[in-house]
């Protein structure tokens, strides 16, 4: 049975990946620091096949340790968006670049087949073009999508005929998890929706590209079976739907009830990008089985039905969560 290494396993989409590369019959090790919480493992904590070492990407023993016995390796862990990214730039530094090419060399040397890097769709940055594909220049705007987009060179550099690597740059992922995140964009809005009756939205003319939770999942545990040569030393973007701000309230509010409210303010975010996911349709054939209306429904049954509990809870903000445990300082 192959072994996978899936870092940040216990995250947001880490958790769903894990519970469906488990239903496929593959052996995982989970490495994760675990800042948020075990809960994402709950439900699969005992399965025999799931490995878990709660610990630290920027440890080279514990990496290693991480890697034996590991065929492929689904790099999700790091600071995972901009607001968090500079709270510590140091930090970010140290996991979303330091510790990526750290990981990369390592798993060359233990004789990993596959490394399927999780980047971002923000390393673009601001763009006028109607569609941003990949070829276009990066030019990111912070900390976390700079260090993300160094790290992707090195990905890239790294690819052999024995060692397979692709970077994927996933648009913002919406939809429930067994370790909620109320900090996307989708879920923000349906989760003040639903609780509050209310929405803000600022600004509200910026595009902002979304995927569904299954179907990133989905996509991340076929690239393990995807022949090397459609995927090594690629770049792919994945996000179908790109939707202004007030198009995705809208929907929101469509779901949720008539009397939900939407607000407009002001912002000083530049960020809207519309990006194509072209490359990947026509190279890999992935399409989206499941919609940004299908997320907020999962998310409004996940409220109704108590999955999400006490939406406030500090755990679903990853921002406010590591300011309290000091690790954003």
């Amino acid at each position: 049975m192959a072994r996978v290494l899936v870092t940040g396993g216990a995250g947001y989409v880490g958790s769903v990946l894990v519970q469906k590369l488990l239903n496929r019959d593959y052996s995982v090790t989970v490495l994760d620091k675990m800042w948020f919480g075990k809960i994402g493992l709950e439900p699969m904590k005992n399965h025999p096949n799931l490995k878990i070492i709660e610990g630290d990407l920027r440890d080279k023993s514990t990496v290693r340790m991480a890697l034996d016995g590991v065929i492929a390796v689904l790099h999700l862990a790091a600071v995972s968006n901009d607001p968090w990214g500079d709270l510590n730039p140091q930090l970010t530094q140290e996991i979303n670049y330091d510790a990526t090419v750290n990981l990369l060399k390592m798993a060359n040397e233990l004789n990993v087949e596959r490394f399927i890097n999780v980047s971002t769709s923000s390393v673009y940055g601001v763009k006028d073009d109607p569609e941003v594909t990949e070829d276009l220049p990066l030019e990111p705007l912070t900390i976390y999508s700079k260090t993300k987009a160094e790290a992707e060179k090195e990905v890239l550099a790294a690819n052999t005929d024995v060692f397979t690597t692709v970077n994927i740059r996933p648009a913002t992922v919406c939809g429930y998890s067994p370790r909620m995140r109320l900090d996307l964009i989708v879920n923000i809005l349906t989760s003040h929706a639903f609780n509050n009756r209310k929405i803000l939205v600022f600004g509200g003319t910026q595009r902002r590209p979304n995927v569904h939770m299954d179907d990133i999942t989905d996509l991340y545990s076929d690239l393990l079976e995807t022949p090397k040569d459609k995927i090594g030393g690629e770049v792919f973007n994945a996000g179908y739907e790109n939707h202004k701000v007030n198009e995705l309230a809208q929907m929101v509010k469509d779901v949720i009830g008539d009397d939900v409210t939407i607000e407009i303010k002001p912002t000083n975010d530049p960020r809207s990008y519309h990006i194509s996911s072209e490359k990947i349709k026509l190279k890999l054939g992935f399409e989206p089985k499941k919609t940004i209306k299908d997320a907020i429904v999962e998310m409004k049954n996940a409220f109704k039905d108590g999955r999400i509990q006490n939406w406030e809870d500090i755990n679903y903000y990853n921002v406010k969560k590591m300011k309290v445990i000091g690790v954003g300082q």
